[in-house]
């Protein structure tokens, strides 16, 4: 008989403000339920407009990433919002996977209004949307990157200005390890900014659907190499690392039908269907290289670094409690993993890591 055992996932961001933030002890004076959320918030006004905002983006974002609104919940979530001027933004949402049900939400945010209004609530709520999709935890670069493409402008312009710097400075992933990842990394802050950038630029190629679908099928079998090749034309991660690498490189320029690069991978099949040998289709700057750096006169590979830079106040990042990943290549794909603990621990709790990290 087939083991079934109940996954507990957690989602934790926090966009500024201080580090090691506790949700947990926050006092909450007024309620205010819908259809699928119960809040607790400071006043009862903001209670309300949370209520209905989350059910706004609940409805709105579930058309745009799956075409239509999300049936009822059996029951509704609990979001607890701390909200005040300058208090540091961040959320935490966590919900239980088991036998292809989703269930036991559980919301809890902070900030000022706008903050929470603009960026935390649509964050967390695309990540519930998802988790209702795929009923299945999603790989880290994809839940987080995507969702964080729902974020208000200012805060995905502060993304892309931290993977510039990332690049830089020589703490870029290869894409072989980040979609082997099924943790978080001990440095944590390349891997928000990196996964954002690249589900960005590959909606903006296909569409939210072909990425939903590629998403999917590559967990299917974890055979990433295999879904790329099928959904964006790309003969292996390394090729269209290569292409995506040469977008960051050109400043992320809007991408129309004749600049896209998979575009560009599809007219170089032949006649006959197949696509052209990943040799023979060559893009500015590719090279055998994992990630060439920004502003780099030779191709040098990149790894993650375990250094956390705590950011000023100023600034706005994710924080998340994070994990060191056991690494994929290091295991025989034959041997059985090993068992999954029960609902007190997970691989994808990200509330049980050593420490807070910044994205």
């Amino acid at each position: 008989m087939e083991a079934r055992i109940a996954r507990p996932v957690s989602t934790r961001t926090f966009l500024v403000g201080f580090c090691f933030v506790s949700l947990s002890t926050l006092a909450y004076a007024a309620g205010y339920k819908t259809a699928n959320f119960t809040v607790s918030a400071p006043t009862p006004q903001l209670a309300k407009e949370i209520g209905d905002q989350a059910e706004v983006f609940r409805r709105d974002l579930a058309i745009e990433w799956l075409g239509k609104e999300l049936p009822g919940w059996s029951k509704p979530c609990p979001i607890y919002a701390d909200v005040a001027p300058n208090k540091g933004a961040g959320g935490a949402t966590s919900f239980v996977f088991d036998r292809g049900e989703v269930f036991n939400w559980n919301m809890k945010i902070q900030g000022s209004r706008e903050r929470i209004l603009d960026s935390v609530l649509p964050h967390e709520v695309t990540h519930t949307i998802f988790a209702s999709y795929f009923r299945q935890p999603l790989p880290r670069w994809a839940d987080e990157g995507a969702c964080t493409t729902v974020e208000h402008q200012s805060e995905v312009d502060k993304q892309e200005r931290n993977l510039i710097q990332f690049l830089k400075s020589g703490r870029g992933i290869p894409f072989s390890q980040m979609f082997a990842m099924k943790e978080y990394p001990s440095d944590v802050m390349p891997l928000y900014a990196q996964g954002h950038s690249l589900a960005e630029w590959l909606i903006e190629n296909r569409g939210r659907k072909e990425f939903l679908e590629f998403v999917g099928d590559g967990m299917q079998d974890e055979n990433w190499g295999r879904a790329v090749r099928e959904h964006y034309g790309f003969n292996s991660l390394l090729q269209m690392q290569t292409a995506w690498n040469d977008w960051v490189k050109q400043g992320r320029p809007r991408i129309t039908p004749e600049s896209s690069s998979i575009n560009h991978v599809a007219a170089n099949a032949t006649p006959n269907g197949r696509r052209t040998p990943a040799s023979q289709v060559i893009y500015r700057g590719q090279s055998p290289d994992a990630i060439t750096p920004i502003g780099s006169t030779s191709p040098t590979h990149l790894a993650s670094s375990g250094a956390v830079t705590v950011a000023s106040p100023s600034q706005s990042v994710y924080a998340v409690a994070a994990k060191q990943s056991d690494r994929p290549q290091d295991r025989d794909p034959a041997s059985p993993r090993p068992a999954e603990p029960t609902s007190t621990a997970s691989i994808y709790d990200a509330s049980r890591g050593r420490a807070l990290m910044r994205r």
